[in-house]
Order: C-alpha cells, then sequence, then structure tokens
C-alpha cells in the first residue's frame, strides 16, 4: 500500500502558520535590530544603511517572510536591497549621498580630534570606505 505523503509548502507559507518559537523571535528580534539601525544609518554618516538592510533582510528570511517582503517592499531600501543582490550594484544617487556623508565625517573628525593615530586612522578607514563605495558598478536593472 503506498503511504500518503504531505503535500510541498513553499518554506514561507510553512513558516507563517507555525507557532512563533524562541529561535523564530530571535531572528525576528535581529532583523528589527538591524532594520531600525540601517535607518539611523540613513541619518548618521558612519552606520552603513545597506548592509545592516541587507542583515535584515535576512534574518527576517528566517524568523518573518512576512517582515522580510514588508522590509523588500520600503521605497528608500526596497530598490537598494534588489540592486545589490541582482548585480551587487549601487546607484549613482546611494553613492553620492554615501560619499558625501563620509566627507562631512572625515571633515568633522579633522576638526575635532587631535592630530592623533585615531584620527588618522578614522581618516584612512573612511577613505578606504569611500573608494570601495565609488568603484561599485552602477545598476543595470530599470525599476
Amino acid at each position: 500500500m503506498k503511504e500518503k505523503t504531505s503535500v510541498n509548502v513553499p518554506p514561507e507559507q510553512g513558516l507563517q502558520n507555525q507557532p512563533m518559537t524562541l529561535t523564530r523571535a530571535l531572528w525576528v528580534g535581529m532583523a528589527a535590530l538591524s532594520f531600525g539601525i540601517g535607518v539611523l544609518g540613513i541619518f548618521l554618516p558612519l552606520l552603513p544603511t545597506t548592509e545592516f538592510m541587507l542583515g535584515a533582510v535576512y534574518c527576517a528570511s528566517k524568523g518573518s517572510p512576512r517582515f522580510e517582503s514588508w522590509i523588500r517592499s520600503r521605497r528608500y531600501v526596497g530598490p537598494l536591497i534588489k540592486n545589490w543582490e541582482c548585480e551587487r550594484a549601487i546607484s549613482r544617487r546611494a553613492k553620492f549621498v554615501a560619499v558625501s556623508m563620509i566627507s562631512a565625517s572625515a571633515l568633522f573628525i579633522l576638526l575635532h580630534l587631535s592630530n592623533s593615530w585615531l584620527r588618522w586612522s578614522l581618516i584612512a578607514l573612511l577613505i578606504g570606505v569611500a573608494i570601495w563605495l565609488i568603484t561599485r558598478p552602477e545598476p543595470t536593472l530599470n525599476d
């Protein structure tokens, strides 16, 4: 006699129908924290937005596909995430904003820190991040 097999349910649908476990709650908590830090990164120059949003999407995918979908649907971060995942690309506008904020941070550091190894280490780090950003390709996908 043939055994009954379970119907193949997509992982995200099966995950939503399960009760919230401690593991899922931790994933959702980490996603919320990453998303919050990413939002702060929009306004604070030393916090990267895209990396935290990518982390939020990853964590949300483990704990709450609905939260993941919500993050991806946000007007400001959805296209950034899509461009990075599909092409490892950063838009010209995002590069401009990021490098502008990095420049403002560097100027602030130059004006407020004494002439020490910390000052020059931070400046070197910021220059390195700016160069890395500038050298990323721009997206070719049309939305």
